[in-house]
């Protein structure tokens, strides 16, 4: 190859690194047409003519809303519903009595749950007005559909009648299946309407239980905290009582704990405790998504300064509490005088509570949970008391607690174990920590058992009081 072509040095020799200068200014100068700035020359660069990106024209079958999922999701529901509709109308020239029967009977369901939801003030506190709107509106459609069946029976025995001479009281076979049909769907509909208000109605007599404490609002006032607390806040000396926080578990602390606070303060061990109900448990309000530890930590710190307790505290818990806790002793370390952690569970653990096939099932279990068909046969058979679907054996029936473990379940793995993970970074390293583990439990899972003891030995940190 002959290289009279290569720009050479004073000596003769190709000098490489000045010809990929020259060549990438050439390449510079011929791509974006340099030239010497003057007074028409753009301070900021056009988004319409810039080589750096390419738009498309607006006519582009590209450039449409069904790019994103959310405008496709919406889409999908509206043909959902049409087809509904197109399905009702296929029935809508042959009225039956069965069906109209059936759709009275749904009518009068649907208001008789929307004097409950507008007398009973927990229900209505509940609900909020986006679901006393949906009741108001689906009991209209109910009365509507009665009053179109009735109507469209009307025109036609007016016009058999003036045309017949006569009523038609026969019917071909593709009619009998057209009632036999629709009188089956609307019955379905009024089972669960049936269920429905069975379980409002099993709400507004758990209403009539007034919890033990009180109820503050938290996070701007959108949803209220229950906290209890029991015994004096100054001991005789004038100064304020150490106070034993508690933080429930898997279930509410009135069914784990309370019984076990009121005889630590009767048999002197302790002089006064608190506890408070995380979102969604027992008395406390679901809180909106997502909610993390730190984030029900925060919500627990709003609801004690609107009470007036100020600590110091000594936070007692259990199971998957303790990590609540320990966030909550990692925020208010000068205020926290130790933390006793019974059974406690591992932030390593806690891709079990964010399983997703145990989300799905909870997320199955919360769109069952209207119709009622575990709480309406323990409430008759099993004769559960209002008590037990508020925090006893029933509770985790209810929807609010259901919908709380659903929240820790999608945040368990990301939001709420890294904050446990921080927590552990700025816990004060004097805080005594006492570990209650049970023995049956480690025997059952080797892996649970690992984790317990290394939260025990970890820094020199826990103590283990087994």
């Amino acid at each position: 190859m002959s290289t009279k072509n290569w720009p050479h040095n004073g000596h003769g020799a190709s000098d490489p690194g000045r010809d990929r200068d020259d060549l990438a200014v050439g390449r510079s100068s011929v791509d974006t047409h340099h030239h010497e700035p003057d007074e028409h020359t753009r301070l900021l660069p056009n988004r319409v003519d810039s080589t750096s990106i390419s738009y498309l024209s607006p006519d582009d079958p590209a450039v449409s809303p069904y790019n994103l999922w959310t405008v496709r999701l919406v889409r999908a529901i509206t043909v959902i519903f049409t087809c509904l509709t197109f399905i009702c109308l296929l029935f809508f020239a042959v009225p039956s009595q069965p069906a109209r029967v059936v759709s009275i009977v749904t009518a009068a369901l649907l208001l008789v749950d929307v004097v409950m939801m507008l007398a009973v003030e927990k229900t209505r506190h509940e609900e909020l007005w986006v679901g006393v709107a949906s009741v108001i509106w689906a009991t209209l459609m109910a009365v509507w559909a009665v009053a179109a069946d009735r109507t469209v029976q009307w025109g036609k025995t007016e016009e058999e009648e003036r045309l017949t001479g006569r009523p038609e009281t026969r019917r071909t076979l593709l009619e009998w299946v057209q009632v036999l049909l629709s009188s089956i769907m609307l019955t379905l509909v009024s089972i669960v309407v049936l269920l429905t208000t069975c379980t409002l109605t099993l709400r507004a007599l758990d209403a009539r239980v007034a919890p033990p404490g009180e109820r503050y609002w938290v996070d701007e006032d959108k949803y209220q905290i229950h906290l209890f607390c029991s015994g004096p806040k100054l001991d005789a000396h004038g100064n304020r009582t150490t106070t034993v926080l508690f933080e429930g578990g898997e279930d509410a602390v009135e069914r784990e704990l309370w019984q076990f606070a009121d005889n630590a303060v009767k048999n002197g061990s302790i002089a006064r405790y608190c506890f408070a109900d995380r979102p969604g448990i027992a008395w406390s309000d679901a809180a909106p998504s997502p909610l993390s530890a730190s984030m029900a930590s925060d919500v627990l710190s709003q609801a004690l300064s609107r009470a007036g307790e100020e600590g110091p505290w000594v936070l007692a818990s259990a199971g998957i509490g303790s990590l609540y806790s320990r966030v909550f002793s990692s925020r208010h370390g000068q205020e926290v005088r130790g933390l006793l952690m019974i059974d406690p569970l591992h932030e390593d653990l806690l891709g079990r509570v964010g399983a997703p096939g145990r989300g799905f099932r909870l997320w199955l279990q919360g769109v069952l949970s209207p119709c009622g068909l575990d709480r309406i046969p323990a409430a008759i058979l099993r004769h559960r008391s209002a008590r037990d679907r508020i925090y006893g054996g029933s509770a985790y029936q209810s929807g609010g607690v259901i919908f709380a473990k659903l929240q820790e379940s999608l945040v368990a793995n990301s939001l709420t174990r890294r904050d446990v993970v921080s927590s552990r970074t700025i816990q004060y390293r004097t805080t005594p920590v006492v570990v209650v583990t049970s023995g049956v439990q480690m025997r059952k899972d080797s892996e649970w058992e690992s984790k317990t003891r290394r939260l025990i030995k970890s820094g020199g940190l826990w103590r283990d009081a087994r």
